[in-house]
Order: C-alpha cells, then sequence, then structure tokens
C-alpha cells in the first residue's frame, strides 16, 4: 500500500518512503499555518483591543486601561483555545470512526474560513466567535495530523521525524510575527461605490486597522488542501481497524474483547487498560499547555511594554516585537527537532522531564531577572523557546504510543484538548491577575510558566516506551 511502513530493503533514513515523507509535509504544513495564526493573533491582540476598546492608538495607557485590556485579551484567548480544545476532542472522536484523512480534509476548511474573517471583525463579541470557530479547526487539524503521521511511519524514526513536525509550531510562529512585520504597517479601509451602496475594502498604509490584515494568511491552508486531497491515503493500521468493525457489525467473531473493541471510543479511555495512560497523558499536557500559553499571548504584550519604556511606541516597535516573536520561536524550532532524538537516547521520559525544567528555570529567568531588553533578552529568549516549545514534541512522540490504533486520535486529542479546556483559562487568569499586580504582565506570566511541573509529576509516575512497538 501506499502508507507501507518502510522501503523494501532499505535501512536508515532511506527506509522512509515518498510517500510517508508527504504525509510529513501535510502535517507540517497545516501545523505551521495552525500556529503561525495563534502566532500572528498574540502579535495583533494590543493593537486589535486598543481599537476595539475604543482606546487611544499611540502614547501609553493607563493602568485601568492595561486592566481592561488584560481582561478582554484575556477573555478572546480563552475563546480560541476552548475552541482548538473542543475541536481537537470532536474531531479526533470523529477521525477515529471516519478516517484520519477525511477529518482533516474538514478541519483545514473550518480553520481557513474562520480565520480570514477575523479580520473584517468590528466588536468584541464577533471576533470571540470567530476565533471560537478558528480555533475548532486549528485543534481538530493537529490532533488529527498527530497519529496520522505515526501510523504512517509505524516504527520508521517515528520519534525523529514527530519531532521534527513538530518544529512547525516554531517555525510558523516564526513565520507570523514575518508577517506581522511585513503587512502589520497596512490598514483595511471601509469605503463604499455606487453612491455608497457596495461596501468596499481598500488596503492603506498606516492608520487605524492595521491589524486586520494579517488574518488574511487563513486562506494558504484551504489552497494546500486543493493541491493535496487526492493523494492521501488512510494508513494501513486504521483500515485494519474498520475491517475488524464492519466484521464484528455483521455479526462475525474476530476475537474475545469484540464487545469492548466496539464500545463508544470515549469511553475506552477509561477502561482498566488505558485509563492509567490516559491520567498521565492528560497531566503532562496539563503541565506542557499551561507553561506556554500564557506567554505565548502575553509575550508579544510584554515586549511592546519594555520597548515603551524606551519611548518606542505604536507602529516604530513593530519591528521590535516582530523581531523578538522570531528570535523566541528561532530557539523552538531547535528545540522540537531535538527532542526526538534525545528522546530514542535516553527515553521518552527523561527528555519531558529534562524539557519541563528547562521551561520553568529560563521561564523564571526572562520575566523576573531581566529588567530590561538590552543586553539580555534577546539571549534568553531563544533558549526559553527551545524549552517551552520543544517539550511540545512529546504531545506527537509520547502520546500516540500510550493509546492502540482503534482509539489513538481521541486518546491524542483528550490529553491535549482536556488539557487545553483548562489551560484556555490560563491566559484569562493571568489578564485578569495583571490588575491586581498593577500592570505587570511579567510576574503573572512568570508564575503560569511554572506549572511545567506538572509535566514532570507525569514522567516520575508514567510509563517509559522508548523501545516498545507502536500499539495495534
Amino acid at each position: 500500500m501506499a502508507d507501507s511502513s518502510a522501503a523494501v530493503g532499505m535501512t536508515g533514513w532511506r527506509a522512509i518512503t515518498p510517500y510517508q515523507w508527504l504525509v510529513f509535509g501535510v502535517v507540517w504544513a497545516g501545523w505551521t499555518l495552525d500556529a503561525a495564526d495563534f502566532g500572528l493573533f498574540s502579535l495583533v491582540l494590543k493593537p486589535a483591543m486598543t481599537e476595539l476598546l475604543g482606546f487611544p492608538a499611540t502614547g501609553a495607557l493607563d493602568k485601568a486601561q492595561l486592566a481592561e485590556l488584560g481582561k478582554y485579551g484575556g477573555l478572546l484567548a480563552m475563546t480560541g483555545l476552548l475552541g482548538w480544545a473542543f475541536g481537537g476532542f470532536i474531531f479526533g472522536v470523529i477521525a477515529d470512526y471516519v478516517g484520519r484523512v477525511r477529518a482533516l480534509f474538514y478541519s483545514i476548511i473550518i480553520f481557513s474560513i474562520f480565520t480570514a474573517l477575523q479580520g473584517i471583525s468590528q466588536h468584541l463579541w464577533d471576533l470571540a466567535i470567530y476565533r471560537f470557530l478558528a480555533g475548532i479547526g486549528t485543534g481538530a487539524e493537529l490532533m488529527i495530523g498527530i497519529p496520522l503521521l505515526a501510523e504512517t511511519l509505524g516504527d520508521t524514526h517515528r520519534a525523529k521525524i514527530s519531532g521534527v513536525m513538530m518544529t512547525g509550531g516554531a517555525i510558523g510562529t516564526f513565520l507570523g510575527a514575518w508577517v506581522f512585520g511585513l503587512v502589520g504597517k497596512y490598514a483595511l479601509h471601509l469605503d463604499y461605490l455606487i453612491g455608497g451602496i457596495i461596501p468596499v475594502y481598500k488596503v492603506v498604509e498606516g492608520g487605524p486597522g492595521t491589524w486586520r490584515t494579517v488574518f488574511f494568511a487563513g486562506v494558504i491552508p484551504a489552497i494546500l488542501l486543493i493541491i493535496i486531497r487526492g493523494r492521501m491515503n488512510e494508513p494501513s493500521r486504521f483500515a485494519a481497524v474498520q475491517d475488524r468493525r464492519d466484521a464484528v457489525s455483521a455479526g462475525r467473531l474476530v476475537a474475545h474483547d469484540d464487545q469492548s473493541f466496539m464500545q463508544f471510543v470515549p469511553l475506552q479511555l477509561f477502561t482498566r487498560e488505558n485509563r492509567y495512560n490516559t491520567l498521565v497523558g492528560l497531566l503532562f499536557g496539563l503541565g506542557s499547555l499551561l507553561a506556554i500559553w500564557t506567554t505565548n499571548i502575553w509575550l508579544p504584550t510584554i515586549l511592546s511594554l519594555m520597548i515603551q519604556k524606551n519611548g518606542i511606541t505604536g507602529a516604530e516597535a513593530v519591528p521590535f516585537v516582530s523581531n523578538g516573536m522570531m528570535i523566541w520561536s528561532f530557539g523552538g524550532i531547535f528545540g522540537y527537532s531535538a527532542f526526538g532524538f534525545i528522546a530514542d537516547w535516553v527515553g521518552r521520559r527523561p527528555t519531558i522531564a529534562f524539557y519541563s525544567i528547562g521551561s520553568i528555570v529560563f521561564g523564571l529567568i526572562l520575566y523576573l531577572a531581566l529588567p530590561t531588553y538590552e543586553p539580555w533578552y534577546p539571549v534568553v529568549l531563544p533558549v526559553f523557546g527551545f524549552f517551552v516549545f520543544g517539550v511540545f514534541s512529546g504531545h506527537a512522540v509520547y502520546f500516540p504510543e500510550l493509546f492502540p490504533t482503534h482509539i489513538r486520535s481521541t486518546g491524542v486529542a483528550f490529553c491535549n484538548g482536556t488539557g487545553r479546556i483548562i489551560t484556555s483559562f490560563g491566559p484569562l487568569v493571568a489578564g485578569l491577575l495583571v490588575g491586581a499586580f498593577g500592570g505587570n504582565f511579567n510576574n503573572v506570566t512568570a508564575f503560569m510558566s511554572c506549572f511545567a511541573i506538572l509535566s514532570v509529576i507525569a514522567m516520575m509516575i508514567g510509563r517509559e516506551t522508548k523501545d516498545d512497538e507502536l500499539p495495534r
């Protein structure tokens, strides 16, 4: 079949087939563009809130305005993460029933449409709705892509390639920062044609609304989908699951556990065979997600406020914020890539613990020990990015190794998605705490980074899967 695990007679990296590289490319590209969207959102959060809340576009905001910015910005971030969580879980279940490829198709369409619609939002409430629906597509894409890639690879360099695939998270953030720096100075201006009857948006330079243009990059995944849709096949492992389900439904006995095999997939996560792995995966997902998302949402704001101390505001601050985010994500690219190699060398559990402890240490240094941007922020940012981004390769490597094929997509989505439902309140809580901390985003973000300790605890109680075959 097209998704065979390895080329016959080949060894090493030559054993990876062209089709496996195609699946890798599709999953990587989808995850990259998803991450770019979330990166763009964090970059435009401050100017978007400033415009929609009616705050002055130039000059420093007072403490009351910063508190409002934190509250409503955190609420918008929460709606996106909730959409990600629900989308990942719902489509994870769908993918375990109808197939990975078909579910991936629908998730990309949803993501593309509602990401682009954010660019024409006129109020907080419609931006929140588009944000939630775009999040559904975003969360679904990765939760489907992880098991799709793992099953297509089989045991052929699975950890290494899955880790490299996750670099899309950092590369997407990097691209988002680059796009922001490229088009962030342009705005959409609403005009009317034919006597004021037909509304038309025109692109102008500067002025209110410069944040809107970046969201139209969301149409790129749809173009990608059109190109590759017909070349994708279901993994043979999932095809075997479908054959067994058809046989059992037809009344044929396949194995002694047919009854439990046909049970509703989400319920199987809590059977005696699976519930301990579900708990470990959930705890790991919760710790890693809490550690990064407050940073992902508020780091651009922190950077802009630090630059503001030097009298740089408005459009002049865009290059500084953009460069800071690119430096941070650049470190994440190396962190993601290195994870699979380290995990194949020393094991999954010590690797995840190493990355989680690094996230705590360098997060505290970044937010509490560096009062100004120069000279050490550009040095610590990529190191922090290495750890806080890189640990997410563990989601692509460790999660699929905890669950058998017929519940794998649901298991991956549950561990990530349930953790994301809880962590979706993190940026909101952090935003609300900003007021209590006198408008200080650094202290709150440093505190949230420490939740990576939950991932360390998960690895202390979890099982090692380094030498195990991918469960069938």
